[in-house]
């Protein structure tokens, strides 16, 4: 199982939009959207858990492409770090 990032997305995206969005390269597994709390509009991340080959796939289809008028980024996802001190 890989988790994606998406970053970029409109604040008119929702979970399902996206998910038939990602579906269309194979079955999402899981996937959180961040939404603002007071009006529930996409706050334009989230993240999605696929497949290797299937992630793989969608990340090259669609990293890049226009959503709603707006350009999304898509890739692995990367843990953050604690800082040191």
């Amino acid at each position: 199982m890989i988790k994606i990032s998406v970053r970029g997305l409109p604040r008119s995206m929702d979970e399902k939009t996206l998910g038939e969005l990602f579906a269309a390269h194979g079955r999402v597994h899981g996937l959180r959207m961040a939404k603002d709390l007071f009006s529930g509009e996409c706050k334009g991340c989230a993240e999605l858990q696929m497949e290797g080959h299937e992630a793989r796939a969608a990340i090259a289809a669609l990293n890049g492409s226009t959503q709603g008028g707006d350009m999304i980024r898509v890739g692995l996802h990367e843990e953050k770090r604690g800082r040191r001190r």
